[in-house]
């Protein structure tokens, strides 16, 4: 079983997001992180980069395969996690932990496109 955390919001594309105000911290889910397998490269963006939800944003890749990362909230990156860099096994340790982004929201809205922990659950069938 995938650990799912409450109170995040989950994308189709198995990125979550956890609000702050009105930055969104942007990671993968546990169960897309066991999907991969080990993860041995995290293609990040650049702070101040623009992010539109249902767009590419950077990449994962494992010992299996590679896959992009879409963006569930549109605005403009103001952190990435540096560490992944040079540790992307993080996102294995602890898919919830290790952060990918913060994005300053231009829509909150666009929140309510996006599945809670529920309905997430139902969606990956587990």
């Amino acid at each position: 079983m995938s650990k799912i955390v409450e109170g995040l919001k989950y994308s189709e594309s198995h990125e979550w997001v956890k609000v702050e105000g009105n930055v969104a911290y942007v990671g993968v889910s546990d169960y897309a992180q066991k999907e991969m397998g080990d993860i041995t490269y995290v293609d990040l963006p650049e702070e101040g980069d623009d992010v539109l939800a249902g767009e590419e944003f950077g990449a994962l890749e494992s010992v299996k395969a590679a896959s992009d990362l879409i963006s569930p909230v549109s605005g403009v990156v103001v952190a990435v996690n540096a560490e992944l860099d040079a540790a992307p096994e993080k996102v294995n340790e602890d898919a919830y932990a290790a952060w990918i982004i913060k994005v300053e929201m231009s829509n909150a809205a666009e929140l309510d496109a996006l599945m809670d922990a529920a309905a997430y659950k139902a969606y990956i069938k587990e």
